[in-house]
């Protein structure tokens, strides 16, 4: 068995308790090499999470208010997981490090950053594990993008120097010296920076859950797990609204064709959902892997008459787009009409002036926007092999007494976009659920 990175979420990494569990699942398989840590996350339901408390912090600081007892707060969460596990591990140096730091203003990004790395120190020092700073080893760009070439080739040299280590997620360093963090939920990126930077066999991604659900939980009642999902299909999901996993962070390891196993701390025996490159199986029973929604979108249906014969046409329309900063999210079209999904957000204060310039641009017919669009995303590998697919799921949404928007196919058939009233979301998961999972 080759070597495994493992990721362990602020959930799994919240207290004592915890970080005794992470330790038991590390050093049960010694082929469990580079562990990737967050910050403490949740306690209990009305905990807060550390990294807010250290954006609480920078902020403060930015206002000019004390921030010392809101900062004892933060201490004392690391101080007492130090204390609960028996360690012999004084932090109080960092502690103050990083205090005078966010009071001297070194950045709203070092501040969320200390997170990750104080949990990390700890984990580092309770596994007897080597610590790597990520601010070593994972690079930003000048223009802030991330720089995977650079950050690739350190990666594997500093590995190499070190059997076994925990590293800090979340966060790089620029050019200048100066920290920069990924998005948040950036955590599943390092991991997957450091499973390809090893060549792992395995990326275990450790979460409060078992793995992803054929449905959001919270929409449909008990959704049944996905034991196997394929990289194309998960990225899917994700855009449509999945949050297992970030998104980003399916890229490096996919580009390296490494598997990801989700698995959940709080059940370690539970085989989670495994993510690979290709699969040619699939369950018969439901021909889909999962579906998803997303709501808070809107639609610019654009009209006119031979606009399948005017050269450049779509171009036009989505060069306005792009000169207003605003991306699509779908992009159905008939010979006449071409409908633009995007979200409502993005329209926020310039909505006037988009559409006068689609206007001014192609000189449609007719051009409407409407608001209160959700698309769901139904997907599956099987669906290319199993004929009426298409018909079923608009069955499904008919007999729930749902008004279709807009449908389309891909066509690789791995997925079946569908549009429906925002307030029609939920009822129209639950029956595509329905109909293709039987009891």
């Amino acid at each position: 068995m080759g070597i495994k990175v493992v990721k362990f979420g602020g959930s799994s990494l919240a207290d004592a308790e915890q970080f005794r569990k992470v330790a038991e699942i590390v050093k049960a398989d010694p082929n469990r090499r580079y562990v990737v840590a967050s910050a403490p996350g949740k306690r209990y339901s009305d905990d807060v999470k550390v990294t807010d408390m250290l954006y609480r912090c920078y902020e403060l600081a930015r206002n000019r208010e004390d921030i010392s007892e809101y900062y004892r707060q933060i201490a004392e969460r690391y101080n007492s997981i130090i204390r609960e596990l028996g360690l012999n591990f004084d932090i109080t140096g960092e502690l103050e490090y990083i205090k005078n730091g966010i009071q001297h203003h070194t950045g709203r990004d070092f501040a969320a950053s200390r997170g990750e790395y104080l949990n990390s120190l700890i984990l580092a020092k309770y596994l007897g594990f080597s610590f790597i700073d990520a601010e070593s080893v994972v690079c930003f760009r000048e223009n802030g993008t991330y720089d995977g070439e650079k950050t690739d080739a350190l990666m594997r040299e500093e590995l190499k120097n070190h059997p076994y280590a925990v590293i800090p997620g979340f966060y790089g360093v620029m050019p200048n010296g100066t920290i920069k963090t990924f998005s948040r939920g950036g955590s599943d990126i390092t991991g997957s920076i450091v499973a390809a930077a090893a060549e792992a066999e395995l990326y275990e991604n450790w979460t409060d859950v078992s793995g992803f659900l054929m449905a959001d939980p919270r929409v449909v009642k008990n959704p049944r797990p996905i034991r196997t999902v394929t990289y194309r299909e998960l990225r899917e999901l994700s855009y449509m609204g999945a949050t297992v996993l970030h998104e980003e962070a399916i890229f490096p390891v996919r580009n390296a064709g490494i598997p990801i196993n989700i698995r959940n701390t709080n059940e370690p025996d539970a085989p989670g959902t495994m993510i690979v490159s290709t699969s040619s199986s699939y369950d018969a029973d439901t021909v889909i892997t999962g579906i998803a929604g997303k709501k808070g979108l809107s639609v610019i249906t654009i009209e006119k008459d031979m606009m399948n014969a005017e050269i450049g046409f779509g171009r036009r329309v989505l060069d306005v787009l792009e000169d207003h900063n605003i991306s699509f999210e779908h992009l159905p079209s008939g010979v006449d009409t071409m409908s633009v999904v995007v979200s409502t957000a993005s329209l926020d204060n310039q909505r006037e002036r988009v559409i006068a310039s689609i206007n001014k641009s192609v000189r449609p017919d007719s051009i409407v926007c409407e608001d209160g669009l959700a698309l769901i995303a139904v997907v599956g590998r099987g669906m290319v092999k199993a004929k009426g697919t298409a018909a079923r799921v608009c069955y499904a949404i008919s007999n729930a007494d749902v008004n279709i928007r807009m449908i389309d196919q891909g066509s690789s058939e791995l997925n079946i976009i569908v549009g429906v009233e925002e307030h029609d979301i939920e009822k129209a998961l639950n029956a595509i659920y329905s109909e293709f999972v039987k009891g």
